[in-house]
């Protein structure tokens, strides 16, 4: 289904865990998964997406009605700048973000130089990208302020970056690891990204720039570019692994999240 098929459909109506809309790639909600002892995260205050520059009016009404208080932006200044979120006239949301850049232009953004850009060679990339991410001092920075937000602030919270995929799928897989998910299913919500309906927004505002950097992409590069495969959130947690002796060793003494954080988010986002 394209962003194009999903016209006329009522405000808030999902599909699966994905929120239907006209401008905003891959909005859903990331809670409903079980926890050890029985219970499971809270759905409906852990949102997460692309970023918002082409939101409809329709899509920003749906927004106002999920009563979003705390936005993450994991862009960095001059993503934020080039590409401003449209915001409802009620917009009263905390917004969060780094002053500076968060990234060197990841390979599916259009970065990296003219290449021949085959599937072998995007993998690549993407992997670079995984394996810088858990040691760069800007991500770092904003993902600790994430996970202080949601330990200090109260109603729902969005995560999004530009795609909402590669960033924001591992803030997302690291809150669910934090809340006790397994981590199967951790995998499983990083790999939903496949499966959001709205690739066609995504195509819209990332396609041109790629092809002027790469030429023609065929199709299993450009899903290496604009989905995600399971290596990816594997390289992440090996390269903590690698530099930290575990995830949680890389939470508590590089994000912020130590024990008693851990308990205090648990006790707010699992019902």
């Amino acid at each position: 289904m394209d962003s194009d098929s999903l016209g006329g459909t009522s405000l808030g109506a999902r599909i699966g865990p994905f929120y239907v809309t006209h401008g905003i790639h891959n909005l859903r909600d990331y809670g409903g998964y079980a926890v050890p002892g029985g219970g499971r995260v809270r759905t409906g205050v852990l949102l997460r997406s692309g970023q918002h520059m082409e939101a409809s009016d329709e899509d920003l009404d749906l927004i106002h009605a999920l009563d979003i208080r705390t936005v993450i932006d994991l862009r960095g200044t001059s993503e934020r700048e080039g590409f401003p979120c449209r915001r409802h006239a009620s917009f009263a949301a905390q917004v969060i973000a780094h002053d500076g850049e968060t990234t060197n232009s990841p390979p599916h953004e259009g970065g990296g130089g003219r290449v021949v850009m085959t599937p072998a060679k995007a993998r690549e990339r993407m992997l670079a990208v995984y394996t810088r991410m858990p040691v760069n001092p800007a991500m770092i920075d904003i993902f600790s302020r994430y996970f202080k937000a949601l330990d200090e602030n109260d109603g729902a919270s969005l995560v999004h970056c530009f795609a909402g995929k590669d960033r924001t799928g591992i803030a997302a897989s690291l809150l669910l690891h934090v809340l006790g998910v397994h981590h199967d299913d951790i995998v499983a919500e990083f790999l939903l990204t496949n499966e959001a309906p709205t690739r066609a927004i995504l195509e819209r505002q990332s396609l041109p720039r790629m092809q002027a950097h790469y030429g023609a992409i065929e199709p299993e590069a450009l899903h290496n570019l604009m989905g995600v495969l399971p290596e990816y959130i594997d390289t992440y947690i090996a390269k903590v692994t690698e530099d930290h002796g575990s995830l949680d060793g890389y939470l508590a003494t590089i994000l912020g999240v130590d024990d008693a954080r851990k308990e205090r988010l648990r006790a707010k986002l699992v019902a």
